[in-house]
C-alpha cells in the first residue's frame, strides 16, 4: 500500500545580520544563465517551496537611512517609523529566500503583484524589533503560480506589524483562480498630480536597497524586456501612504495591488477617497498603475 509523501519539515534558521542585497542580486541573476539551474545552489530547479523561517533579531534604524527613505518617498521627518520602512528592512530577507538554492523559481523575471501590510501600533525609530519572514506554498492564478512573503515584526514578544508580499511567476495559469475585486479606482475623484523624474529607481533603490535592473537604468531595463526603467512597486505604495499620512489611525492595514509598471520618468495622477486610492495615467483615469485600501486595523 503506497503512503503519502511527508511535507517537508519546517525550519527556522537565525542570522546574525541583514544579508548584503548586492550579493544576493548577483545570486539572483544564476538562473538565467542556460542550464545554471541545475545546481544544487541556484534556485529555479522547481519543486515545493521550502518551509524555512528566517529570524533576524535586535533590528535598530539607521537614522540617516530613515531621513533619506522619508525624503525620497515624501514622509514627514518624525520619530515613528513608516510602515513601508518595515518593509525596507525584511527586504533582504527576502531575497535571502528566493535565492536559496531550494527555491522553485528564480527572483529575477517575478511580478509583484501584491502588498499588504497591517500595522497594530507604530514603532519609534529607536525601538528594537525581531523579524521572522516565511514563504506560503505556491498559489494558482490566471497568469501562472504565486506565492506570498510573509514577515512579522516583534517587540518583546509582541507583533506590531505584518507584511504579505504575493509574488507571480508567469506561465500556464489556471482561469478559475479567484482574481482581486477591484475597487472603482478610475472613478475616485482626483486629489494631486506627481511628477516622477527618471533616476526616482536609483534614488528609491539606494535608500531600499532593491536594485532590480528593472528599475536602475533604461538599458539595464531593456534587457528584461522593460522599454525604460520602471518605478519601484513599494516606493509608490510608500508615496500614496505619504500622501494619506495625515489620515492615517495608529493601528491600520493598507492594502495595495500593483496593476501596470510606471515608465520613468512619468506624470501620474494621485485619487483617493473614503479610505480608496488609486495611481492612474494622467490622461487616461482607465489605465491603473496601483489601486489600494485603508483600513483601520
Amino acid at each position: 500500500m503506497a503512503t503519502a509523501s511527508k511535507a517537508p519539515r519546517s525550519t527556522t534558521r537565525r542570522l546574525s545580520g541583514p544579508p548584503g542585497t548586492l550579493g544576493l542580486y548577483a545570486k539572483a541573476a544564476l538562473p538565467l544563465i542556460p542550464g545554471a539551474s541545475q545546481l544544487p545552489f541556484v534556485a529555479g530547479a522547481g519543486g515545493r517551496i521550502p518551509r524555512t523561517t528566517l529570524a533576524l533579531d535586535g533590528v535598530t534604524t539607521d537614522r540617516a537611512q530613515l531621513a533619506a527613505y522619508d525624503r525620497v518617498c515624501g514622509f514627514t521627518l518624525r520619530d515613528e517609523l513608516p510602515s513601508t520602512f518595515v518593509h525596507v528592512q525584511a527586504f533582504p530577507l527576502h531575497m535571502a529566500l528566493m535565492t536559496d538554492g531550494r527555491f522553485p523559481f528564480g527572483a529575477v523575471g517575478l511580478v509583484h503583484l501584491r502588498n499588504r501590510i497591517t500595522q497594530l501600533r507604530p514603532l519609534g525609530a529607536d525601538e528594537r524589533y525581531d523579524l521572522r519572514v516565511h514563504t506560503m506554498p505556491i498559489q494558482p492564478h490566471p497568469k501562472g503560480k504565486t506565492f506570498t512573503i510573509v514577515s512579522e515584526a516583534y517587540v518583546d514578544g509582541e507583533l506590531v506589524w505584518q507584511d504579505a508580499s504575493t509574488m507571480l511567476r508567469r506561465g500556464k495559469g489556471d482561469k478559475s483562480a479567484e482574481k482581486p475585486k477591484a475597487i472603482g479606482a478610475s472613478q475616485l475623484p482626483f486629489v494631486a498630480l506627481w511628477s516622477l523624474p527618471g533616476d526616482l529607481g536609483r534614488r528609491y533603490g539606494a535608500v531600499s536597497g532593491d536594485r532590480n535592473p528593472i528599475h536602475m537604468h533604461a538599458l539595464s531595463a531593456k534587457l528584461l524586456g522593460f522599454p525604460k526603467a520602471i518605478a519601484h512597486g513599494m516606493w509608490t505604495k510608500a508615496r500614496c501612504l505619504a500622501a494619506l499620512e495625515s489620515t492615517l489611525p495608529e493601528a491600520y492595514t493598507v492594502d495595495v495591488t500593483f496593476k501596470r509598471p510606471i515608465l520613468l520618468p512619468a506624470k501620474v495622477a494621485f485619487a483617493a477617497e473614503d479610505g480608496r486610492f488609486a495611481v492612474r495615467n494622467r490622461k487616461d483615469d482607465t489605465k491603473i498603475h496601483l489601486e489600494g485600501t485603508v483600513t483601520a486595523a
